[in-house]
């Protein structure tokens, strides 16, 4: 089964055997992003999320390239620049990389062509990041006079170490998909035929064989607590998951479905069967 919907107009959404497919479409800018196409990543994400057909997304480019970052030719930002922001305004990455942050599935972005700036800082928090082996990176913030954002100083340190995020973001330089591999920024370089086949496989094997619940859980436990400056608060959370493994029918189809060599068939779903006791959740 498939579904497209044509409710945007600088991405393109699809859902096809349970995977999502988000597409950054403005290849005649090479996907420069835009205000529109910050809310409209938002709010696809947020469609994937509340979806219960939808397991895994995939983060995609139309064109030659991921993204080569903001697009300000478009009218610039939206607030009035004579009288400024009010306190709640969101600068437009940031809109994205949060609510990949807050995602109950995991997020695969495929990266090609150019991926710098902006069309760099939105994947930060995705769950894998792949890459074409002719792409090419850079945090080029300090060569336009501009800033880091989309909460990449957050991010980034916790995908590759200070130093190595220190050097990116202060030079602003380009590098290849190899320095980013070695540095950990990609989880695997792939031919640039073979980029998208990879992220669907990838995809399908998440949708076949975990369970949404555990998922959910898990990248929420390694975002919201990794950072602690102990372990005891995770293990108190974690002394009540394993606590509650006993009723729990998807740790027994998991158990039962290895035991019979056989595909898991999870029933928990996310958008109802969270524990209640999860300290991000209140």
């Amino acid at each position: 089964m498939g579904d497209t919907t044509t409710d945007f107009t600088e991405i393109t959404y699809r859902v096809t055997d349970r995977i999502a497919t988000v597409t950054l479409n403005r290849p005649e800018a090479r996907n420069g992003y835009t205000v529109r196409m910050a809310d409209e990543l938002a709010a696809a994400f947020d469609r994937a999320d509340r979806d219960p057909e939808v397991r895994v997304v995939v983060l995609t480019g139309e064109g030659k390239d991921f993204s080569v970052g903001a697009d300000l030719s478009q009218g610039g930002f939206d607030f009035d620049p004579d009288t400024g922001p009010d306190a709640a305004w969101q600068e437009p990455a940031g809109r994205c990389s949060k609510r990949i942050f807050t995602m109950d599935k995991p997020v695969i972005a495929a990266l090609h062509g150019s991926a710098v700036g902006g069309g760099l800082t939105i994947t930060l928090s995705a769950d894998y990041r792949l890459a074409a082996a002719d792409s090419r990176f850079g945090f080029v913030f300090t060569r336009r006079g501009i800033y880091p954002e989309g909460a990449s100083a957050w991010f980034l340190p916790r995908l590759v170490g200070m130093g190595r995020a220190m050097d990116w973001m202060i030079s602003g330089r380009l590098f290849d998909a190899a320095e980013a591999e070695q540095a950990g920024l990609v989880h695997r370089v792939h031919d640039p035929a073979g980029l998208l086949d990879a992220a669907y496989a990838l995809a399908a094997d998440l949708a076949a064989n975990t369970a949404p619940v555990s998922v959910a859980v898990t990248r929420q436990l390694l975002y919201r607590m990794s950072a602690l400056d102990s372990p005891a608060p995770v293990h108190e959370v974690d002394s009540k998951l394993i606590a509650s493994i006993g009723t729990n029918p998807d740790a027994a189809e998991g158990v039962l479905s290895f035991l019979q060599k056989r595909r898991p068939r999870f029933t928990l779903s996310p958008d109802k069967d969270l524990p209640d006791f999860l300290p991000w959740s209140h």
